[in-house]
Formats: C-alpha cells, sequence, structure tokens
C-alpha cells in the first residue's frame, strides 16, 4: 500500500508526547510523505523541527492561515515573506484562504492576506493549499484571475456542494482534499464525488482534526489516512491499492515530488 497525508499537523502540542510512535504508525500502514502547513509565526519553529527530525519523509509549507488573520497580519505577513526569500525547504505555500465561519470582523483582511500569498506562490512557483470555510465565492473570485496561470494547488478539506466542486474543477491544475468528512454519516461527500474525477482528488486527515470513523471523537494522526482511503475505494469501486497509488502519485506531483 501506498499512501500520502497530503495535510497534517503533527507539529502541534496534542503530539509533544508520543510523535516517534505517531510516525510508526504512519509508516506502518505505507505513508511514505506527510506534508505539513504553517499556521502562523508561532507554529514555524515547531514545524521545522518536525521536518528536520524526519527529513525526506515530512515537508514543510508557509503561509499565514486565514484564523490567524487580525490586525496584526502586516507583521505576520513580513515574517513569511523573510522566510520565502531565504534558502529553504518549503514545497507549497499553506495553508492560506479565507474562513468565515467563526468571525467575519478580518474579512477584508483575509481578502488582502490571501491575494498577497498567491501572488508569492507565482513568484516562487509554488503551489498554494487553500483552506475554505463559509468562504466558498470569496476565494473563487479571488482565484478566478488566475485561472489560466502557472498557479497549482490543493482546495484543503473539500465539504462543498457538487456545484462549488464543478467549479473547483474549473482550476485544472488543482487537485481536491478529502479528509476524514467523508466517513461522516451525514457528510454529502459520497454523492459530490460521483462527479470528480480520482485523477483530481489527494488524501489528508488534517491531524489532529476530523477524524474519520470508526475513530471519529478521538486525536486524529497520520495513519488514520487509511481508513478515509477505504471509504474514498468505496466510493469509486476501485481497490484500496489502487486508489492510494493514483491518489498518492496525485499529491507527489502537486508538491513537485514526483519522481
Amino acid at each position: 500500500m501506498r499512501l500520502v497525508d497530503s495535510h497534517s499537523h503533527l507539529f502541534l502540542d496534542e503530539f509533544q508526547s508520543d510523535l516517534p510512535q505517531v510516525m510508526e504508525r504512519a509508516q506502518a500502514v505505507g505513508i511514505t510523505h506527510i506534508f505539513m502547513p504553517n499556521i502562523d509565526s508561532t507554529t514555524i519553529e515547531p514545524m521545522l523541527r518536525v521536518c528536520s527530525e524526519y527529513k525526506g519523509y515530512c515537508f514543510p509549507m508557509m503561509g499565514l492561515h486565514p484564523t490567524s488573520v487580525d490586525t496584526d497580519y502586516k507583521a505576520e505577513l513580513a515574517v513569511v515573506s523573510e522566510h520565502l526569500a531565504m534558502p529553504n525547504d518549503y514545497v507549497a505555500i499553506g495553508e492560506i484562504g479565507m474562513d468565515l465561519y467563526w468571525d467575519k470582523t478580518f474579512l477584508k483582511e483575509q481578502q488582502i492576506v490571501f491575494e498577497q500569498q498567491v501572488q508569492w506562490a507565482l513568484q516562487y512557483e509554488l503551489p498554494i493549499v487553500i483552506h475554505c470555510r463559509e468562504a466558498f465565492e470569496y476565494i473563487y473570485n479571488v482565484l478566478e484571475p488566475y485561472k489560466t496561470s502557472p498557479l497549482t494547488g490543493i482546495f484543503h478539506s473539500f465539504t462543498g456542494t457538487s456545484e462549488e466542486a464543478l467549479r473547483m474543477l474549473e482550476f485544472s491544475n488543482f487537485s481536491i482534499g478529502i479528509n476524514g468528512v467523508v466517513t461522516f454519516k451525514k457528510s454529502d461527500l459520497p454523492e459530490v464525488l460521483q462527479n470528480i474525477p480520482l485523477e483530481r482528488i489527494v488524501l489528508e486527515t488534517d491531524s489532529p482534526y476530523l477524524t474519520p470513523v470508526p475513530n471519529r471523537g478521538k486525536r486524529n494522526e497520520s495513519a488514520n489516512v487509511k481508513d478515509t482511503l477505504l471509504k474514498v475505494a468505496e466510493i469509486y469501486r476501485k481497490s484500496p491499492e489502487e486508489v492510494g497509488c493514483i491518489t498518492s502519485e496525485n499529491a507527489l506531483k502537486v508538491f513537485g515530488l514526483l519522481k
């Protein structure tokens, strides 16, 4: 079995006490790469430390998460800019985007921050990893001018409608990230995925969040991507091995690591 976790925050405090065991379990289920999106200036050091300890297995991204955008956003962006300008191992700009689920106070600032990071992605020729929550139209409108540009990336943790999925597929260089939500009883994703070619799907965990069934409610970790894989294989009526291989290649292609 070959698997890639295209989105995992294993550098957070939730994993401080047992990270080696978490990594062993990931390797045991066949995970070959774990991609780690940054959140803000407070998470850079722990993220880089984990990626250094597990070099060649864990790969860092650099970006400012929309829920960390506030009045201090210019200082946070300056940190991102500084890191991107230095010699680095960043494989993407992420996690970036917009989140209006909790709070719309910094809507305008979130747009500014998102657009700036899209510009950097083009400048540094890196893919973007997009967080979108209750903000589909805003995200779409920011990205639309780049539809024919070289911009690539992943629409992380997609939970939208079939119509939104088809609009995302208009961006031919983008993949759609599917995680444990697809296993939830009330999820519409199994129906939505009927319209999405498997060649446009990547698997992720978003650890420590969104744990798939049968472990829902517990801390998520990279090894649990196998439970998402089994559900996705069932939806596409293919073997888990084939789906694991295709989705892994999709992810490695996005991040420029396909051998």
